[in-house]
């Protein structure tokens, strides 16, 4: 690692560039920032591009729908927001279990992305409303997700960015990486 590596901000602007300089042209596909909600939008007469939107410029709303979007396969990817349910703020504890089931890989591919790109990674419930966090058991299957991609090895499209990540940051990760404690 040289100097110049340890220097390169880990911003919005650098996420968009390296995920637009991967996959705009591969795969029609580009990162925006957004101002509200994160959304995922795919390619239509107004907009010749697949847009995968985060919100307020947030680094780890940008990995996170970055992943969401790792995961999706070729028709899914040309509904909008992947055509997945999601229920906003405000579930009940049976929705929630819902939501964690569908959301391990994602935040799997959000942690790995995120060590990848040197920045701390949090669980997401995503359901402040209700005030139910993430359970312990959907930690420990995150955990258990993370450890089956880095074990059979990373899908090709978040491959790719961790790949560009480690180059850009200058991290190298691994599987002792990943640890709930602390979490």
């Amino acid at each position: 690692m040289n100097d110049m590596t340890l220097m390169k901000e880990r911003t919005a602007q650098s996420l968009i560039e390296i995920f637009n300089g991967l996959f705009e042209d591969s795969l029609n596909t580009v990162l925006l920032l957004g101002d509200d909600e994160p959304i995922y939008l795919p390619a239509d007469e107004d907009n010749p591009r697949h847009r995968v939107i985060f919100a307020h410029g947030f680094f780890a709303s940008a990995l996170h729908e970055i992943s969401h979007w790792c995961i999706a396969g070729e028709q899914r990817r040309q509904l909008v927001d992947f055509g997945y349910w999601y229920k906003p703020d405000g579930r009940t504890a049976a929705e929630q279990a819902e939501f964690e089931t569908v959301e391990v890989k994602p935040q799997a591919l959000e942690w790995i992305l995120s060590q990848a790109a040197g920045h701390k990674f949090h669980f997401s419930a995503d359901n402040l409303g209700s005030d139910i966090g993430a359970s312990d058991q959907f930690k420990q299957n995150v955990l258990q997700q993370v450890q089956q991609y880095i074990g059979e090895g990373i899908p090709l499209r978040p491959g790719k960015l961790v790949e560009a990540f480690q180059e850009y940051y200058g991290t190298r990760i691994q599987l002792s990486d990943f640890s709930l404690e602390g979490k």
